[in-house]
């Protein structure tokens, strides 16, 4: 028999040990041991992820994260967007961030491929919302409301290859106004114009032009060219992009792409070239061709109308009735319209090509979708493009150098001395009840001169400095940041002070 070494002998020892002791304490260190065993195993499994070096910490793509700068900016445009809506008689209205599968299935035609689906949720299938119109037509039928104006700001997701520098995104946000209820014709749709304009004309973006159709027009048009019913919306997805490629190219990917009889392609090029006003409004009901289809003569006689209006709110030189813009959302039924902006030679080398930035319609037919007996509520609506409004004012912003505020502070308390934050405190509670917008810095003894030059980084107006002069006194300093100058007032009329001068400022 082979002799054993002496940690073999130690071993044998510790089992005989073992096994003479109770059966109770065997037990006991056995799970001991299979609990360290198991924690090691566990401890050996996540110490490669831990130590991974090539982690990358990143937002997904298509996302981003808004610095306090550029939440300046965009609080900015929020703010006038949400103020027009509300200057028109709007209602807010929410709905959440995701749907029922089945709402927003078939509601968007060849875009259904970019709902984002989630996983099965406690027995639902559900997804991320496209946009905020057809949540609002499942909340008017599932609340049977028949009349409301109402406007939306949030988040909404779509699962595409996102063009960034466009300031196109997979998670973007929307602002939109509709108006829902029977009413006399093109009263609703001309007020949805009206506040477009009304944005954009406060915004200051530039001169800006909107693009005016009705899908009336639009099928009766291919109807009359001779395009098959199965084609309409084939076709309607070329025209689109007569906006973004030459009119020879869309007409080369009709005819060999989607098998279009390059007779029918051409006579559809005769229409889609054209854009004008009312004069072109009424060339269009002369048409031998177009004025014989009962869509097409609705929607040129409703066209005729919308543009009395325009003229009436004044802004009907800045609508411009396009025969190629077809918007391809399945759920418009009437007039559409789509802004965008013109830019002069100087501004095309500098500017960025955005697209659209507002674009709405006509859905009628959208909220009797979700309703069982098919009951109908009319609706015309508009979208803000917020993120490519933003785009736009955040580079001219950086080109033109100009410094943002990323805080509203009006005054900062401030002490040249040791020993007095609980001053500092008692004062700035006096300034915060008070509805002053105030700081101060989180430190015992802050250096005076380290105070006065977050002021002037930060671009507060006013200082107040407490010391124990003033203290002594019954008065407090009040400092101009942008002159230096400082004056004494009474410790009891120092909000009335500040308030006066901020009223002025």
């Amino acid at each position: 028999m082979p002799s054993f070494g002496l940690r073999h002998r130690r071993a044998w020892a510790s089992l005989l040990s073992q096994l003479l002791r109770p059966s109770g304490l065997v037990c006991i260190r056995e799970v001991h041991f299979h609990s360290q065993v198991s924690e090691a195993v566990i401890t050996s499994q996540l110490k490669p992820h831990r130590e991974k070096s090539n982690f990358i910490i990143k937002t997904p793509k298509g996302t981003r994260d808004l610095s306090p700068q550029q939440m300046v900016i965009r609080e900015k445009i929020l703010d006038m967007v949400v103020g027009c809506f509300k200057r028109h008689g709007a209602k807010r209205l929410d709905t959440p961030a995701f749907e029922l599968k089945e709402m927003l299935t078939e509601k968007y035609g060849e875009d259904s491929g970019l709902i984002y689906d989630l996983k099965d949720q406690g027995g639902e299938l559900l997804s991320l919302r496209y946009d905020l119109t057809v949540p609002f037509a499942r909340y008017l039928a599932m609340n049977k409301v028949k009349r409301m104006k109402r406007y939306h700001v949030g988040k909404v997701w779509r699962r595409e290859s996102p063009t960034i520098v466009q300031g196109r995104y997979r998670e973007f946000c929307q602002c939109d106004f509709d108006i829902a209820g029977q009413f006399d014709p093109m009263i609703p749709d001309a007020e949805c114009l009206k506040i477009m304009c009304e944005i954009l004309s406060g915004l200051q973006l530039g001169d800006f032009l909107i693009k005016v159709n009705d899908r009336r027009i639009l099928d009766g048009m291919l109807a009359v060219c001779g395009v098959p019913e199965s084609k309409f919306h084939a076709i309607c997805s070329s025209i689109d992009k007569l906006d973004k490629i030459s009119w020879n190219d869309v007409r080369h990917e009709m005819v060999a792409k989607k098998g279009l009889a390059p007779e029918v392609a051409d006579r559809i090029g005769d229409y889609v070239q054209c854009h004008g006003g009312v004069s072109l409004i009424e060339e269009m009901l002369q048409d031998s061709r177009l004025s014989q289809n009962k869509q097409a003569l609705e929607g040129l006689g409703d066209l005729k109308l919308l543009f009395e209006y325009l003229t009436l709110f004044g802004i009907a030189e800045k609508i411009s009735f396009d025969l190629s813009l077809a918007r391809g959302l399945d759920y418009y039924t009437g007039v559409i319209y789509e802004a965008v902006l013109l830019q002069t030679p100087a501004q095309s080398e500098e500017s960025l090509n955005v697209g659209s930035v507002a674009a709405g319609g006509r859905y009628d037919g959208l909220v009797g979708m979700f309703n069982p007996k098919g009951h109908k509520v009319p609706c015309v609506g508009l979208s803000i493009g917020v993120e490519r409004i933003f785009t736009i004012l955040e580079q001219r912003i950086k080109t033109s150098g100009q410094k943002i505020r990323t805080t509203e502070t009006q005054v900062f308390v401030a002490t040249p001395q040791k020993n007095f934050l609980h001053e500092r405190l008692k004062l700035i509670s006096e300034l915060w009840d008070a509805g002053i917008k105030a700081e101060l810095l989180y430190k015992n003894n802050p250096k005076l001169l380290t105070q006065l030059h977050y002021c002037e980084h930060m671009a507060i107006p006013l200082v107040v400095i407490i010391g124990e002069q003033e203290l002594k006194e019954g008065v407090i300093k009040l400092r101009s940041v942008a002159s230096r100058e400082e004056v004494a007032i009474k410790r009891e009329s120092l909000v009335t002070e500040i308030q006066k001068r901020l009223s002025e400022s």
